[in-house]
């Protein structure tokens, strides 16, 4: 994923910045970087791995290496960012968030018709943000570039840039898939991907940027270059999982819409007559925890935290980018609280089942300390397609997917044509699915959170959520 802040300010802008791109650090643990803009030194950069040492750490002398009242940083789980770029329309400094599915043909179509280069990488990589900028160049202007790369990107792509003179151009992507505020104190403006990032620096809300819209933003204001389009698609899954509880997006609050999921689920669970003789609900930590303090609540059942997180040292499960040292840091993380476990029938809820490898450790775990049954909820529906927008679910094909292993082991191929009864669990289809991973995994019993469900919990209209994931529709 990946997150970015910008401030332009009267004053020094880069305490605003360093605080507010910390703030985004849930979204991303490769690399962070800050630019800024300074009258007398002009562009400055700085870019850290933050692989194996937090952002504060790794920008701890920010203070003394850097000044500007207009400043931008960004969190970025893939490429180095923000990069300092010198074109024909200007010098900046340029983050972007999002992904590029048809990055090859892009990089091939700009060297055959400029005959310009590329910066590589290890292994001949381009950055894509070095790709981003070069699409942007082939226009005379900023808001021009930035359309036209927008236009040509197959994915998604949401754009900080800081100019030469000090100002701010922010440009959600052209579907809105995420999300992009400005926020407003008395010294100046911001931009941000989270909105208690400014909030907690002492701004306002000043306006959410609309699908593809682009606006300036000056200390003394924001004024907008393109205004937005028609059609938005949020992406459903910030609400879900990937948005900090305290934020808001569309102006629906994170850790609200997590209570009310889990309320619908557990109401399912009644009307279904399941769930019976749970002694506990918890949470798989740590996302899926309010879903299940909204399934407590609804259901009557005791909430309680029957393992923990050892956090200290290991504060982010998804850090390492190979499967096989995330699954063993998520099992080295739990700690189990034994009088909570013990001869207990307990009830997880997770905020999404995507391979379940870890999800099965954590099983085998909690049976091992000594659990008489577990049951599972996932927070969201069944994953039947790998994100093709935001790339959350990491997986590099639908078969990494169980849902979608488990039905080719029911059915092969031809159940593909049948997703959407899969997906349901009143359907013989949908009962088998859940039945196969049951026995995978060693569940007592495992439902998923229905598609009208998810989309009740968010409480915006369907035409402006993205559900890609769940239904495959665009």
């Amino acid at each position: 994923m990946g997150g970015f802040f910008g401030a332009v300010c009267k004053h020094d802008a880069i305490e605003d910045v360093f605080f507010g791109t910390d703030y985004h650090s849930h979204l991303g643990t490769r690399r962070a970087g800050i630019a800024s803009y300074d009258r007398e030194t002009g562009l400055q950069r700085e870019i850290h791995n933050i692989e194996n040492s937090p952002f504060r750490t790794k920008f701890s002398g920010i203070f003394d290496e850097m000044k500007g009242f207009a400043a931008i940083g960004c969190i970025s789980d893939y490429d180095p960012q923000p990069l300092l770029i010198r074109s024909g329309i200007g010098a900046y400094a340029i983050c972007v968030t999002g992904i590029i599915n048809n990055a090859d043909e892009l990089i091939k179509t700009h060297l055959s018709t400029t005959h310009g280069h590329f910066g590589a990488m290890t292994g001949g990589k381009v950055n894509m943000t070095e790709l981003v900028a070069a699409l942007i160049n082939q226009k005379s202007d900023f808001v021009q570039g930035i359309k036209y790369a927008q236009e040509s990107i197959d994915g998604t792509a949401s754009i900080l840039i800081l100019k030469d003179d000090g100002s701010i151009i922010a440009a959600r992507d052209r579907f809105g898939r995420l999300p992009v505020l400005i926020g407003k104190n008395e010294d100046g403006f911001c931009v941000s991907f989270e909105s208690f990032a400014y909030l907690k620096l002492g701004y306002s809300d000043e306006k959410e940027l609309g699908p593809g819209e682009i606006a300036e933003i000056t200390s003394e204001g924001v004024t907008q270059l393109a205004p937005p389009l028609c059609k938005k698609k949020i992406c459903s899954f910030l609400w879900s999982y990937y948005g900090y509880p305290t934020s808001c997006y569309e102006g629906k609050n994170v850790e609200m819409m997590r209570y009310r999921n889990g309320k619908i689920m557990a109401r399912h669970d009644k009307e279904a007559g399941l769930s019976q003789d749970i002694d506990y609900v918890g949470g798989v930590p740590d996302s899926g925890t309010p879903h299940a303090i909204g399934y407590a609540n609804e259901s009557g059942i005791d909430f309680a935290r029957a393992f923990i997180k050892y956090t200290p040292t290991w504060s982010r499960s998804f850090t390492p980018t190979r499967q096989q040292e995330r699954n063993k840091i998520a099992k080295m993380k739990q700690i189990p609280v034994h009088d909570l476990i013990t001869d207990k029938n307990l009830l997880f809820v997770d905020d999404s089942i995507v391979r379940g490898t870890q999800l099965k450790e954590t099983v085998d775990f909690l049976y091992a300390n000594g659990a008489k049954s577990v049951h599972m909820r996932s927070a969201c529906p069944p994953i039947m397609y790998g994100c093709k927008y935001l790339n959350f679910s990491r997986a590099t094909n639908d078969m990494e997917l169980i849902a979608r292993r488990v039905i080719m082991e029911l059915e092969g191929e031809e159940g593909f044509n049948h997703i959407e009864e899969y997906s349901d669990s009143s359907t013989e289809r949908g009962k088998n699915l859940r039945r196969a991973i049951c026995e995978k995994f060693n569940f007592a019993s495992l439902e998923f959170q229905s598609l009208d469900g998810i989309i009740e919990a968010i409480g915006l209209d369907r035409d402006e959520l993205c559900t890609y994931c769940w239904d495959g529709k665009e």
